[in-house]
């Protein structure tokens, strides 16, 4: 892998899209306008657009932001899928896939077996960002495309706390806050400062979280009739489950997000001795070891005792 670049990868090409997983994060976010800057600045005859779902308006500094919309038809040369380990997590922009005469999968995720024939895949890379900085030119890279990098590593890391930060991962963002971005500002405008909407959300899923297994697991939950309530998006919802999974003897943390009546998003987090990856796919889902995801149906108490099951044969083990 080390021995490929983005500017080999995309040589020839003039139309390029750019598509990532559902409910984009920093990562997703930053890694799509990271690689669309690098590639306008490379050749800015080239047409790049990406294909994401509506992104968190805290991103909406980054360069090309404006820019972002859900495919609508449209052939092109090439296609990158970026920080994504299974198809369904693309949703409905999955459809650019097949109108693109070759599609390159970058990725970070550990679940990723190979989502499509041309896939690079480096799970020890602690963000899909990281994994982008290597694979372009360091001189190339401008001020636009480092915010957008740099954004990606701080959300992917926990603003560096993550066991998946290495001291590549500290020299990557040394380099890229040599750019000149503005790198404190990014850390607490996109993951420190919060709206009173999320303080509030954050409050209520606290209060009302539960430990189990012996106290080293602890769940919370969020509805959707306390969403229609708080007229809540997503992105409101953004750093709860790490703020369960640092309660003081937890090894595990839950968060669940209820999509439609009873069909939850779940979030997995742990610290040691869980791997939620395995947790993850047994369910269908996917992710890292210390971070994973997954859809389970049923009522709360099912999908808890279900997951539990998982948990606990790990933390029995």
């Amino acid at each position: 892998m080390e021995q490929v670049k983005i500017d080999g990868l995309a040589a020839g090409a003039q139309k390029i899209c750019i598509t990532g997983h559902i409910r984009p994060d920093g990562d997703c976010t930053g890694s799509c306008l990271g690689l669309r800057r690098y590639l306008l600045d490379g050749d800015v005859s080239r047409q790049v657009d990406v294909f994401l779902q509506p992104a968190p308006t805290v991103f909406s500094f980054l360069d090309g932001f404006d820019q972002i919309r859900e495919y609508d038809g449209g052939r092109y040369d090439l296609c990158f899928v970026l920080d994504v380990s299974d198809p369904e997590r693309i949703g409905e922009n999955a459809a650019c896939l097949k109108q693109a005469d070759r599609v390159i999968c970058i990725d970070h995720h550990v679940t990723n077996a190979g989502l499509i024939p041309e896939t690079y895949v480096k799970p020890n890379a602690a963000a899909t960002c990281e994994l982008l900085f290597d694979l372009m030119d360091e001189e190339k890279i401008s001020k636009k495309t480092a915010e957008c990098l740099y954004l990606g590593l701080v959300h992917d890391t926990g603003i560096f706390r993550h066991s998946n930060a290495t001291r590549h991962t500290m020299e990557a963002a040394g380099i890229l806050m040599e750019k000149g971005i503005a790198h404190a500002k990014i850390i607490s405008d996109t993951f420190l400062t919060k709206t009173y909407l999320q303080n509030q959300l954050l409050g209520r899923a606290l209060v009302e979280s539960i430990l189990f297994c012996e106290g080293r697991c602890i769940v919370s939950m969020i509805s959707g009739r306390t969403m229609e309530f708080y007229k809540a998006k997503h992105e409101d919802l953004e750093g709860i489950v790490d703020q369960l999974r640092v309660t003081k003897g937890v090894d595990c943390a839950i968060f669940m997000t209820e999509m439609e009546f009873r069909v939850y998003k779940v979030s997995l987090r742990s610290n040691e001795k869980v791997d939620v990856s395995r947790v993850a796919a047994y369910f269908g889902g996917g992710g890292h070891v210390r971070a994973a995801g997954c859809t389970l149906s049923g009522t709360f108490y099912d999908v808890v005792n279900n997951l539990s099951e998982q948990i606990a044969a790990q933390l029995d083990g």
